[in-house]
């Protein structure tokens, strides 16, 4: 059986190397990033007649990598999270060693612009499970109000 082989030319192999990271490499790179824990997390808000909860979904990370800050009715909650590992082993002779670093960090930042009916002052959060839990009540004039009867004078 004959096999027919196929010659590539120098510039052909190049062109296609260039191709290839063109095509895959920069046209997957937020997809990659993201792999690297670098991504936004999900966020679910609700409304109630009592107030608004923020469920940030942020798996991996402990409630001391969290920082919520308010200014100006603008709400921010901002994430850290740095993990340095290190592994030294020597073999039976104690003529080599290996050694090996690795770090990760993790962090994001999102914003939220409450309305005015929050009550700022009654603001807490919870984080358990991978999701942070931010309560946000409405004031007491912005809650529903139950009908009344107005007398005529």
């Amino acid at each position: 059986m004959l096999v027919r082989k196929r010659v590539h030319r120098p510039a052909s192999a190049i062109s296609q190397i260039f191709d290839t990271f063109l095509n895959e490499d920069i046209m997957n790179f937020p997809t990659k990033v993201n792999h690297r824990k670098s991504s936004i997390p999900a966020v679910n808000i609700k409304e109630s007649d009592e107030g608004f909860n923020l469920e940030l979904a942020a798996p991996g990370l402990g409630k001391e990598d969290f920082k919520l800050e308010l200014e100006n009715d603008i709400l921010t909650i901002s994430a850290e999270k740095k993990v340095e590992k290190e592994t030294a082993e020597e073999n039976e002779n104690k003529t080599e060693k290996y050694t090996r670093r690795e770090f990760s960090f993790q962090s994001f930042k999102r914003t939220f612009t409450l309305p005015e009916t929050v009550d700022i002052s009654n603001i807490n959060a919870n984080y358990e499970n991978g999701v942070l839990l931010v309560n946000l009540p409405k004031k007491e004039e912005a809650k529903p109000q139950p009908a009344r009867l107005i007398e005529i004078a």
